[in-house]
């Protein structure tokens, strides 16, 4: 016999508080098992595809680690001080930005000369505020990385954790499907099937559609010669995963800068224009459509507010598991309603009831 509602309502509900709470209490404990947990559940389908043709499950973890460590180190000693001396030098050369734009918009509106005049006030504060803050910033971003992530940490226990999920990740997942409440079970693995096409869609999706514009920005922009090409790329690429976000403020950023640096070179002005057309052009037609499709069921704005919600909460680790647990509840969200569409409450009473 099934259980009341109320009380299935009442364990879901105190199982639900405990997550939480272990969470919060946690804390950076389990940053390197969410990490591992993450690069699992992204790399499966890619076991998966290998076992399809014959691997084994063991080969096929081999042959991925392998190339993620390969990736990884090539990364870390080629890209990633690139792009942070360039982001230090973005930092400080931006007085001298914001200097340049305000001599640009003096000669051409004179009126703004005035020493008093608000506008020219803010660009030389705004411009001070990037040098001695930007830095500062970046250079607290990356300490905190540093203490939050060990070296233990980042080289030893996230690859082992990651190695071992997906090595048995078909397993776990057999495993918790046997722990299925019987009457319940076909309910949970559609919710669980919609709950992971939606997150699959989104963080495989978009991370490979971010990955690859990313990847392309950069690599335009410094073959146009833009300087700090590498670390507008990186910044265009990452806000990817909001609609036009990306676009729009690393497009801002890459013709901003092309506009001080090439002033007059219209043929470079407009090549760093193309590279952002063309990218948007490939996003929405090819990219987006392919790879991430129309059933994501993950809006924007409910993206922002569950990650300013769980990063609240939870810090860098409520960051994330915003991303799988927006998907959840908004999956939850959306079979709670077509119950309630099914529901007397909704229908109201049956005419034959009624009589009855």
């Amino acid at each position: 016999m099934a259980l009341p509602v109320r009380q299935q309502m009442k364990y879901w509900g105190i199982a639900a508080a405990v997550f939480l709470l272990m969470m919060w209490w946690l804390g950076d404990v389990i940053l390197p098992f969410l990490l591992g947990m993450a690069i699992a559940y992204f790399l499966d389908p890619v076991a998966d595809r290998l076992e399809a043709i014959g691997t084994s499950r063991a080969a096929a973890t081999a042959i991925i680690t392998l190339g993620a460590v390969v990736i990884f180190v090539v990364g870390a000693l080629l890209i990633l001080p690139t792009a942070v001396n360039q982001a230090l030098d973005l930092f400080n050369t931006a007085p001298k930005l914001f200097q340049n734009l305000q001599n640009f918009l003096t000669e051409r509106f004179p009126e703004l000369a005035d020493e008093g005049s608000v506008l020219r006030q803010s660009l030389s504060a705004l411009g001070q505020t990037i040098q001695s803050k930007g830095g500062e910033v970046l250079n607290t971003a990356l300490a905190s990385v540093g203490s939050l992530i060990s070296v233990v940490t980042l080289f030893v226990i996230v690859p082992v954790v990651a190695f071992y999920l997906l090595y048995d990740w078909d397993n776990m997942v057999a495993e918790i499907d046997s722990l299925l409440p019987r009457d319940h079970a076909p309910t949970i693995r559609a919710i669980a099937r919609d709950i992971d096409k939606s997150m699959a869609g989104f963080i495989r999706g978009m991370g490979s559609v971010c990955l690859i514009l990313g990847t392309y920005y950069a690599a335009a922009l410094m073959l146009a010669g833009l300087n700090f090409g590498l670390v507008i790329g990186a910044v265009a690429g990452i806000l990817t995963f909001i609609p036009y976000v990306g676009a729009l403020v690393g497009g801002a950023l890459a013709i901003g800068l092309a506009l001080f640096q090439f002033w007059g070179d219209w043929l470079h002005i407009g090549i760093v224009v193309a590279i952002f057309v063309a990218g948007q052009v490939a996003e929405g037609n090819f990219l987006t459509p392919r790879l991430v499709g129309s059933s994501v069921g993950l809006h924007p704005v409910w993206l922002i507010f569950a990650l300013s919600v769980f990063g609240s909460l939870f810090g860098f680790v409520g960051m994330l598991a915003a991303v799988p647990l927006a998907a959840a509840i908004g999956v939850l969200a959306r079979f709670m309603v077509r119950q309630y569409r099914q529901s007397k409450l909704y229908k109201g009473q049956d005419p034959d009831d009624a009589q009855n």
